[in-house]
């Protein structure tokens, strides 16, 4: 395979990070190949056949014009800064330009042991990395911005956690790596201008219609707000929970990235916490818009230095523009809800009708994802087919509600297009995502070596819009008596 190799970062920003080499592996074995996107990527594959493939994506051989590096970055997890992290457990082939002319960042995560990795071995089991596989294709066939999955190898070592697993490496690619962590990082240890360079390369990689700009640093943070409140405003949409919104995994680029100890609500609660290390839900579903508005005024405190060195004026700015990000979020949330309902421009009493109906979801026990998807149900084909649509209600709870739903919907749109509003309801409402029960079982059989329910699964949430005859269980929640579940970030 070639590889369409152009290392900016490596040859540019010398000092923002470490030299790497991959760890070989025992055995590798491809597990997973997104083709689709290697195609798009402009890779050329030749004639190697997947043992070529099993030995590049594992760090058994690097590819021609790889020059491997791991990240610096420093970070907030869980509130309390560290000030120095890095990439431990992943490092970077390298930077490929698209036959379209766009840049991304080719990545190695589980490959060993790199600068940063302190006391950790730098591996990553079956199981976290064909979870990132699967539940980051997913969010891509969502419309979600997301770093994406190009290929997932098996090593033949084991790695120990709890206990011994099979190892792999995952193959991710980025619009960049640079996160909230990384101006963190020379913030703290060297000050303005390492920071200046940093927002320079930056910008030019992400936002270069701002290059011009008076105050770029400024600029930088009015853009990356917009981005990550979109990003929150989706995730919420699909009821996913990131579960570790720490600023080392948040990415300027406004991707969602590091998929570790995430999950899909099934059971509405606006408390909902999956993550094990999550102990006092920071990070829960209803709370990840808080922790938005905490994440960027971590990052403008990253940018106070080259803000300031521009214009001194500028930081009052910059403090306006953290005091507007609950409103960017809200104003996106709100548009994404009206998409959900079916509706259009915003009204007055919007707001209430949103309210009106999370309180009776989590009254009701409603599945998150069924209860949307039956709302273009019930315009088909009437309430009983919204009941058996796997989001039953009871019928006190959810009358008042539709009443209210259906006359806005009415007076935006007029009774006679009702049937038109559920088509456009079932282009944003997903029926098949990853619900966590599926996901554990099929990561259950790929460890066994059985990556049958894995591909499936796959294959189906990688088309989550359109209803097929035999996947009934696949749009599901599990059982109200499931469990409560708990995820791991695979470190």
């Amino acid at each position: 395979m070639r590889f369409p190799f152009d290392n900016l970062f490596f040859r540019e920003m010398e000092g923002f990070y470490a030299p790497a080499e991959p760890e070989r592996p025992s055995a590798p074995k491809l597990l997973a190949f997104n083709h689709a996107l290697a195609a798009d990527l402009g890779l050329i594959l030749e004639k190697g056949g997947e043992a070529e493939l099993a030995a590049l994506f594992s760090g058994a051989i690097l590819p021609e014009g790889a020059e491997p590096l791991a990240f610096a970055y420093a970070g907030h997890q869980f509130g309390h800064f560290s000030p120095q992290l890095g990439d431990g457990r992943a490092l970077l082939l390298g930077e490929i330009v698209t036959p379209a002319g766009q840049r991304f960042d080719v990545q190695l995560k589980g490959s060993g042991r790199t600068a940063f990795s302190r006391n950790g071995d730098g591996k990553a089991a079956i199981g976290p990395v064909l979870r990132e596989y699967l539940i980051s294709e997913s969010m891509a066939k969502m419309g979600i911005a997301t770093t994406r999955a190009l290929a997932a190898v098996a090593t033949g070592d084991r790695v120990q956690r709890e206990r011994a697993h099979p190892g792999a490496v995952l193959t991710r690619i980025a619009a960049s790596h640079i996160r909230i962590g990384t101006f963190q990082y020379f913030a703290a240890h060297h000050g303005e201008a390492p920071v200046s360079q940093l927002v320079r390369h930056a910008i030019a990689r992400h936002y270069p219609e701002i290059a011009a700009e008076k105050n770029p640093a400024l600029a930088l943070l009015d853009r990356v707000i917009d981005r990550q409140a979109k990003l929150v405003a989706d995730w919420m949409g699909v009821g996913f929970v990131h579960g570790v919104m720490n600023t080392d995994n948040m990415s300027i680029s406004g991707e969602t990235i590091d998929y570790g100890p995430c999950a899909f609500m099934d059971r509405f609660r606006m408390n909902s916490v999956f993550s094990s290390i999550d102990r006092n839900g920071r990070y829960a579903y209803g709370k990840q818009p808080h922790i938005l508005h905490w994440n960027m005024a971590r990052l403008a405190e990253a940018l106070l230095p080259s803000i300031h060195a521009v214009d001194e004026k500028d930081v009052e700015k910059a403090k306006q523009l953290i005091a507007e990000v609950p409103a960017r979020f809200q104003e996106q949330w709100e548009k994404n809800l009206r998409a959900k309902l079916g509706l259009g421009v915003a009204q007055e009493g919007d707001g209430a009708l949103f309210d009106a109906m999370f309180a009776m979801m989590e009254a009701e026990n409603a599945d998150f994802t069924g209860f949307f998807r039956g709302l273009a149900v019930h315009l088909r084909e009437g309430d009983h087919a919204f009941q058996r649509s796997g989001a039953p209600m009871d019928e006190a709870a959810w009358g008042e509600w539709r009443v209210q739903w259906l006359a806005r919907l009415d007076a935006e749109y007029g009774e006679g297009q009702r049937l038109a509003r559920a088509e456009a309801m079932d282009q944003v409402n997903p029926l098949y995502i990853p619900r966590n029960h599926l996901v554990e079982s099929a990561l259950e059989k790929a460890e066994a070596s059985d990556m049958g329910r894995w591909e499936r699964l796959l294959s189906i949430v990688c088309d989550p819009y359109v209803q097929r005859e035999g996947l009934e269980e696949f749009a599901l929640p599990d059982g109200l008596d499931a469990p409560a579940y708990r995820t791991f970030c695979g470190t």
